[in-house]
């Protein structure tokens, strides 16, 4: 995970880890109506550890995005 503190901001689009934007499939279609295809993170394997540090007040509101989950899963594979 980066170094930096994410940005405190419940925006579903931004990653509650890192505070970037999560390129979140789902919730492009949400915001512009407009169909998208399935999102990347339908297939990911999302870490307990990376999932714990999801603040309480995102879980279930903002995806992780695929640079974070990238970094978890090299943890966990260590």
């Amino acid at each position: 995970m980066p170094a930096t503190s994410p940005k405190s901001t419940n925006n579903a689009s931004h990653c509650p880890l890192c505070g970037q934007a999560n390129q979140c499939a789902m919730e492009l279609e949400r915001t512009t109506g407009q169909a998208q295809g399935p999102c990347w993170c339908t297939q990911a394997t999302f870490p307990p550890e990376l999932l714990a540090q999801v603040p309480v007040e995102q879980q279930g509101v903002a995806c992780i995005c695929a640079r974070c989950a990238a970094v978890g899963a090299r943890s966990e594979a260590a």
